[in-house]
């Protein structure tokens, strides 16, 4: 089926349209939140970057993205702040999980190469263990932000009902790290290579009788360079069992990160475990520089 995928630039009209329908079987709901085809047009022809993956005729997967500039050094003129800011990435749900997602985003860190940008920056629900994969460990992404509330009320089917808090990530299109992923110049790293390097899990969660993960009362300090914080490894389906749950879990994981970022760390990779019961996901974070991941 991958073989059959074209990804290519998107820049006429019926395209757009195109793109505005797949929006709308991926964040069902909520027109209002439709990036609407004139708008796509409106970037693509001004320094932007929209790219479809096409299966013959059917567009199946959608990314769009602007420039932008970073707002950390505001004093500085915006050309030595210039950034991609990365919006949208959607896939049709028949074509999930076939490296459809990971596709756009090598071709669009081809397109922002071409203008000689280095930073690539979008936001991501860190609950998510999906997202994550793809994000931090796939594609190489850092994070040390975390926004609150980022969106405000959101209305479509996959957000509503949970206050959208979002990583705001880095992507360094350039860096050794995003370049080894791409050309996998090493095995990744698991759990026995980060235990194994003193890492420490800050948030020791509880597996309930249903195989639901509760976040645990207790939240550690990390005494060493390297710490692991566990998210649950299906949220979309825990919010459908226990919406309550989820929310405690939306809580929970902003006190942990917003207490870690201010502490110093950095999320560098994500482990996804399939253990023979239940799958656990974990973030790492490593202080400072660190190298590992």
């Amino acid at each position: 089926m991958k073989d059959r995928i074209e990804i290519r630039s998107l820049s006429k009209y019926e395209e757009m349209v195109q793109a505005e329908d797949l929006q709308r079987i991926v964040w069902s709901g909520s027109e209002t939140d439709i990036v609407p085809a004139h708008l796509s047009m409106a970037i693509s022809h001004n320094g932007g970057t929209v790219l479809g993956a096409f299966d013959q005729d059917k567009l199946v997967g959608y990314l769009l993205g602007f420039l932008g500039t970073d707002s950390k050094s505001p004093d500085r003129i915006a050309m030595t702040r210039l950034k991609h800011c990365s919006h949208q990435v959607g896939v049709h749900p028949g074509y999930r999980d076939r490296g459809v997602g990971f596709a756009l985003k090598q071709a669009q860190r081809v397109e922002v190469l071409k203008q000689g940008i280095r930073l690539v920056t979008w936001t991501y629900d860190p609950l998510l263990s999906l997202n994550a994969h793809l994000n931090i460990r796939r594609l190489g992404a850092v994070c040390n932000t975390y926004i609150q509330r980022a969106y405000g009320e959101m209305r479509d089917a996959l957000n509503v009902g949970i206050e959208s808090d979002r990583f705001q990530v880095n992507w360094w299109v350039t860096s050794p790290r995003v370049s080894s992923r791409f050309e996998k110049e090493r095995a990744p790293l698991d759990m026995v290579h980060y235990l194994d390097a003193g890492a420490e899990i800050v948030n020791p969660s509880i597996l309930d009788g249903d195989g639901y993960l509760h976040p645990g009362e207790a939240i550690h300090t990390p005494e060493g360079m390297v710490a692991l914080v566990e998210i649950p490894p299906d949220y979309h389906a825990l919010k459908k069992f226990d919406l309550g749950l989820a929310k405690n879990w939306r809580e929970h994981s902003r006190k942990v990160f917003l207490s870690l970022f201010a502490a110093g760390y950095l999320v560098t990779d994500f482990l996804f475990l399939k253990g023979e019961e239940q799958p656990r996901s974990y973030y790492v974070l490593t202080h400072g520089e660190g190298k590992l991941g």
